[in-house]
């Protein structure tokens, strides 16, 4: 990274001669550059979806430290949370209720989520909203895209245009909890009438609320570009590498009263004679992620245009903890004897990783002409990924431990192609209508030994998953621009999601989930203006086959999702906005709905006897689907000054799919202040300062956590519920300065 950070500082210092020498470049091509962009993803002003567009100025005034999903909170139905507390490391978004795993992420048209997870870890691809020129967000099924399917949103990104005119940067910050970030950016600007580079380079860090809870994030991104005529080529090379310390386990009511807010369990080893705990240093999270992309784009007429991309990540990282007390059999060693007694069990340190390959190409062909636009477009990708784990250290071992000792390795194969064919069709002067055809292929493997014990067998878990499914998802609707000011749409979509991994290997060893469906039906109304805009949105999403926690346990005791027939999602989304000559603007949006499994089976067991106790609680609350979400934003500008204050408001929910008061989050309402001035000196073109004030009326809330339940039976025969759960402490106040410098 030093290296990398040294680079970036050489370009800054040589590119403001630079600037001078390229003075006379040709502005005028700026406007004729074809940026390579798989637009046939993306929603227009008449497809009938609903979706919301983030630019590139509207994500740098946000994109002072924390990760991405905080950059996008103020959307609509969105809702955000962070294991560390203060909103980087591991940080998470949802939308609707939908979690990670149910919103598709491409960058360029390209797929972002892991293949088997289906969930984006943005702590593996830091600062990248630093290279993204803008964001779109697709509400429901939205249209057709490349990757996992959409269950509950999409997130498409488009990554920065090269600039006819060279430039460089630096933006710094710095606050609580010890986080700061640095970023350089550099480019040449066109050259040769021809070719462009951009690079940048990043750094994050912080200490994290939570305790322990730090992260050391960096990553860069490299751009090269060929233009010529109607055809523009671009390779990019975007990385990210971060160690990040475990704050995942959450805690309990009762230890945030003994131990405070702040308490962190994750790595704890002993309590010594005077009472102080001892926690591994090395209980970390390692992952380095690199991914390339080479984009064609080109225009055969002003009617017919092709884009193509090539792409491949490659993903190596590991996470190891500490782990008291564990049968030796479970990590493949031999009990041994001390002291003439027999040990069994002891402490010791495990490392799981992984070694992941994705790749495969991607396409559009797009035709428009004034009534028609219509796209041909799909991809074919194919992952490879092994899992294995090993035992680095074993307390008073005595035996034969070679080093790095693995004791289970699998691996998971993945072909996954679709093809598409949308068209919006202009029938009158006001009126369009859409459709689009989707087919999807998914075949998916896993082979091997998973790391889990079954002790009615006396081994660990063999998987054997040999899986393929076949998806047709068709979406229509209209769109009706009734007047300049006014428009409604209404549309009807099919989308269908193949299960997880983990649905997989937490299930049963006889039973296979199956694939969810989703009937998504929209209407909507805008209403827009030069200084006001406003809208609703009615939604009904009805799950079949939903993959749900059921308290139910798979033959080694661990929680298992299983399909439920019957779900739904319905709700109204509401958004208004006023812009005024004084400087002065608000946005609002709202969030009303209702989330529900129409007849829930939860099933618990008994602490000693293990039997089944079915409850059946008819309809019930979705978990993490709050009812009201509510986002507000006033803004003042003056010149070079600019104020912000942005509000949310998220409701009670539950993290379970039974209503338990010991499962539910309470409502929070979190403000943020921020406060910028922007100004010129010589030989640049501008400088930022400012400070944002998160939290600032220090609520104190949680916003994320896990949650289940169990039973024992008296001696009398009487059955007795308890619940437990685990909450994730979100930060009080803190601030954070920064600072911005273009040239």
């Amino acid at each position: 990274m030093k290296k990398r950070t040294l680079l970036g500082c050489l370009l800054i210092a040589t590119l403001p001669s630079l600037l001078n020498a390229q003075e006379g470049a040709k502005d005028s091509l700026h406007n004729s550059l074809q940026e390579v962009e798989i637009m046939s993803i993306r929603a227009t002003k008449t497809t009938p979806v609903a979706y919301t567009n983030i630019g590139r100025e509207e994500l740098k005034k946000q994109n002072t430290g924390v990760d991405f999903p905080y950059l996008v909170k103020m959307t609509p139905s969105a809702v955000v949370t962070s294991d560390a507390g203060a909103g980087i490391g591991y940080t998470s978004l949802r939308i609707r209720g939908t979690d990670a795993t149910r919103i598709n992420v491409t960058a360029n048209g390209i797929p972002v989520n892991d293949a088997e997870s289906h969930t984006v870890f943005w702590v593996n691809i830091p600062d990248l909203a630093s290279s993204v020129k803008d964001v779109q967000i697709q509400r429901g099924a939205g249209t057709s895209t490349n990757g996992a399917g959409a269950f509950g949103a999409s997130i498409n990104m488009q990554t920065s245009e090269f600039n006819t005119q060279p430039y460089a940067g630096f933006s710094g910050s710095a606050g609580s909890f010890g986080t700061h970030k640095e970023t350089l950016r550099a480019g040449t600007g066109l050259l040769s009438e021809h070719w462009a580079f951009d690079v940048r380079l990043s750094n994050i860090g912080s200490d994290g609320y939570i305790d322990r809870a730090s992260s050391n994030l960096n990553s860069y991104y490299i751009q090269g570009a060929y233009y010529s005529g109607n055809t523009t080529v671009r390779l990019i090379n975007f990385a990210g590498e971060e160690q990040t310390y475990h704050a995942w386990n959450y805690a309990s009511k009762e230890e945030m009263q003994q131990y405070g807010r702040r308490y962190n369990s994750c790595g704890y080893m002993f309590t010594d004679s005077n009472g102080k705990a001892h926690y591994y240093d090395g209980q970390t999270d390692n992952y380095t992620q690199k991914n390339w992309q080479l984009l064609l784009d080109h225009h055969f007429s002003e009617a017919w245009s092709i884009n193509t991309g090539l792409h491949y990540t490659k993903g190596d990282g590991y996470y190891q903890e500490y782990k008291g007390n564990r049968k030796l059999i479970e990590y493949a060693l031999q009990p041994y004897s001390l002291n003439g007694e027999e040990i069994k069990k002891s402490d010791l340190i495990r490392r799981k990783a992984m070694d992941n390959h994705f790749g495969g190409a991607i396409f559009s062909l797009n035709y428009k002409d004034e009534r028609l636009s219509a796209s041909l477009g799909g991809g074919a990708n194919r992952y490879y990924g092994k899992h294995f784990g090993k035992v680095l250290w074993v307390k008073n071992y005595i035996g034969d431990l070679i080093p790095d000792h693995e004791y289970y390795r699998n691996t998971g194969a993945k072909n996954d192609a679709n093809i598409y064919l949308k068209g919006d069709y202009r029938l009158t002067n006001n009126l369009n209508i859409y459709a689009d055809l989707q087919y999807r292929h998914i075949g998916y493997k896993i082979d091997g030994c998973n790391d889990k014990w079954n002790d009615a067998t006396g081994s660990l878990q063999t998987l054997a998953i040999d899986e393929k499914f076949n998806f047709f998802n068709p979406k229509a609707g209209a769109s009706w621009q009734i007047d300049s000011n006014n428009r409604l749409f209404a549309s009807a979509s099919v989308a269908h999601k193949e299960p997880t991994r983990n649905n997989y290997t937490d299930g049963k060893l006889d039973e296979h989930p199956t694939a969810e469906k989703l009937i998504d039906y929209e209407f909507g109304y805008t209403y827009a203006n030069d200084h006001m805009h406003a809208g609703a949105n009615i939604y009904y999403m009805d799950y079949k086959d939903q993959l749900v926690l059921t308290g139910e346990l798979n033959e080694i005791g661990e929680p298992l999702a299983a399909n439920i027939p019957d779900s739904y999602r319905a709700g109204i989304e509401l958004m208004a906005g006023v812009k005024l000559p004084s400087g002065f603007s608000w946005d609002a949006n709202a969030t009303l709905s209702r989330n529900r499994i129409k007849n829930f089976t939860e099933v618990l067991y008994d602490d000693n006897t293990y039997e089944r106790w079915e409850i059946n609680h008819g309809s019930t609350r979705l978990s993490f689907s709050p009812d009201i979400i509510v986002n507000n934003t006033f803004s003042y500008r003056l010149k070079g000054l600019e104020a912000s204050l942005q509000s949310s408001y998220v409701s009670k929910q539950y993290m379970s799919n039974v209503e338990q008061e010991e499962h539910r989050l309470d409502a929070y309402f979190v403000s943020n202040l921020s406060l910028t001035y922007t100004f010129k000196l010589p030989k640049t073109k501008s400088i930022t300062v400012g400070a944002t004030i998160y939290n600032l009326f220090d609520e104190e809330y949680e916003s994320n956590g896990y949650a289940g339940s169990g039973y024992y039976t008296d001696e009398g025969g009487t059955r007795h519920r308890y619940n437990y759960a685990g909450y994730a402490a979100q930060a009080g106040t803190n601030i954070l300065g920064h600072l911005s410098i273009d040239f």
